[in-house]
């Protein structure tokens, strides 16, 4: 049974009596090239634990099983569970579990594993979930998602593009991105509003910059961003109690011009600055 066939997922939705939920941001992917896509890129081994997040209706779950030693599979509507069983019951090395990302303990569930973690992320959690596996620090290897492509952009954007702000600076400390494949809306159901990106963000075993304090690292890039608009001088007037002329002062120690704004930052950059606050300004 194909799953990623329109005509199963309908079949299945139909069988089951299911709701689709726009609060939960429910899109079913319907492309056997793109779920395959995913699949290749994620990179899956026969000795892998796999945690997928959102299955739907268990499109990738099944390509991923086919593959992997193990696949823990995370869903928050609880109305799909009979239709996964359904969907999956050929096989016997997936384990589907009724709960909310953002509140599971991934690395509970991994136990001492490395894992590799696959999932079409809902748009309204995106960078939430993201955000929580990375912080948490927990053994994903790497990160193989679909997402809004207004993300994605955001994601891999370089320095001094629009599209450039924490989210690129942050991620980027913690992974590699690298851009797999965009993905029309047309190949769900329901159709979506906007279009999508396959990313794959390999989770770095060291950082790429040396920090003093990661904390300060990361209030620096918050400040600069949260006003991008003004310069660098007067957005980061305030940060870690510094006035203008501390704030001047880190600024000549990091090489960076006060008239500068934050978009024009390398990660670099924001290292070499966090690191001088972090020491009064000075070198």
């Amino acid at each position: 049974m194909k799953l990623y066939s329109p005509a199963v997922v309908s079949s299945l939705i139909q069988k089951h009596n299911f709701k689709i939920s726009k609060s939960l941001g429910q899109n079913f992917l319907t492309d056997g090239n793109i779920t395959e896509k995913i699949i290749e890129a994620a990179g899956i081994e026969k000795e892998d634990l796999i945690i997928e997040i959102g299955p739907g209706m268990g499109v990738l779950t099944a390509e991923a099983a086919k593959r992997a030693a193990r696949v823990i599979a995370i869903e928050k509507d609880k109305a799909l569970l009979p239709v996964l069983e359904d969907a999956l019951s050929e096989f016997d090395n997936v384990e589907i579990i009724n709960g909310d990302i953002l509140e599971t303990d991934i690395n509970g569930l991994a136990g001492h594993n490395k894992v590799k973690i696959i999932g079409n992320l809902p748009y309204y959690i995106t960078t939430p979930v993201i955000m929580k596996i990375l912080e948490e620090k927990t053994n994903a290897e790497s990160l193989t998602v679909m997402l809004q492509k207004e993300v994605a952009d955001r994601i891999k954007a370089e320095p001094g593009t629009k599209a450039y702000g924490t989210i690129s600076v942050v991620i980027n400390y913690y992974c590699e991105v690298r851009h797999i494949t965009h993905v029309s809306r047309s190949v769900f159901i329901p159709k979506p509003d906007v279009d999508s990106t396959v990313l794959r963000l390999d989770v770095r075993r060291e950082p790429p910059v040396g920090l003093l304090d990661e904390a300060v690292f990361f209030a620096c890039i918050k400040a600069g961003f949260g006003m991008r608009r003004k310069t660098l001088l007067n957005s980061l007037t305030g940060l870690c109690g510094m006035d203008k002329r501390a704030v001047l002062k880190a600024l000549e120690s990091a090489g960076i011009e006060p008239g500068r704004r934050a978009e024009t930052l390398t990660i670099f950059e924001f290292a070499e600055l966090a690191n001088c606050i972090s020491k009064g300004g000075n070198n």
